[in-house]
């Protein structure tokens, strides 16, 4: 498969998430660089950018491996989650321009349609949309990028039970958005706190805490190896 130099490091971010390379998996420059049809420097450069996401680490005599997060670290990161997804909410009902507001009613509407179908399909993807909107309206790159992060690692960490009420929690995404385009931000705070609490009680680790790393390194390994990848 070939991608273009500057999307190397989140088509490496987007395999780790999705599992191709396990936790503890070693991460040649050498097999990266064939696997996406790129030369060795822009992967260089995903890895270290990826090191700094803390999707990555660089061991002694092993190079750059996929990070092996702990329990606690995981749950540190649903805890940094329901401090600033309020906090973003805030910001974005002082900070929100038109388009942003035309966004994300766009976003409520379709997915409160779908939810009342039954549709489901792509509920998920519709709701990373809307909290990734909402991140971007609160009007600063820093916070953006730092909730983008997080969303990132929290699905590479935990799989997320559907919610038993499609139809409730986009109700709630609905009155947040009124919220912001009031210029509540307070409300705008305490709904989103009360949404985000709501959605990590649907959280489960991926990873088996205590599980032989050994074992999934060797298993790792092997398959990143196998020539036949996905994709």
């Amino acid at each position: 498969m070939r991608i273009p130099a500057h999307s190397v490091c989140t088509a490496i971010r987007d395999d780790i998430v999705a599992g191709v390379y396990e936790r503890g998996s070693r991460l040649t420059e050498e097999l990266l660089a064939r696997r996406y049809g790129v030369s060795r420097v822009p992967v260089r450069e995903a890895l270290r950018t990826l090191e700094a996401e803390g999707f990555v680490v660089t061991r002694r005599h092993a190079g750059a491996c996929v990070a092996e997060p702990t329990e606690q670290e995981a749950a540190d990161l649903l805890e940094m989650r329901l401090l600033l997804e309020p906090l973003g909410a805030a910001r974005a009902a002082q900070r929100r321009t038109e388009a942003h507001l035309k966004v994300l009613r766009g976003l409520v509407r379709l997915g409160q349609e779908r939810a009342r179908r039954g549709n489901s399909d792509d509920l998920r993807s519709l709701g990373g949309w809307f909290h990734e909107t909402l991140a971007q309206a609160a009007g600063s790159a820093a916070m953006t990028s730092t909730l983008t992060q997080l969303r990132h690692r929290i699905a590479w960490m935990y799989a997320v039970e559907a919610p038993a009420s499609p139809v409730d929690t986009w109700a709630e995404h609905g009155a947040i958005v009124d919220a912001v385009a009031r210029g509540d931000g307070e409300r705008a705070r305490s709904l989103t706190a009360l949404h985000t609490e709501r959605s990590t009680a649907a959280h489960r680790l991926r990873f088996a805490p205590g599980a032989d790393r050994a074992e999934r390194v060797r298993n790792s390994q092997r398959a990143v190896n196998m020539p036949s990848l996905r994709h």
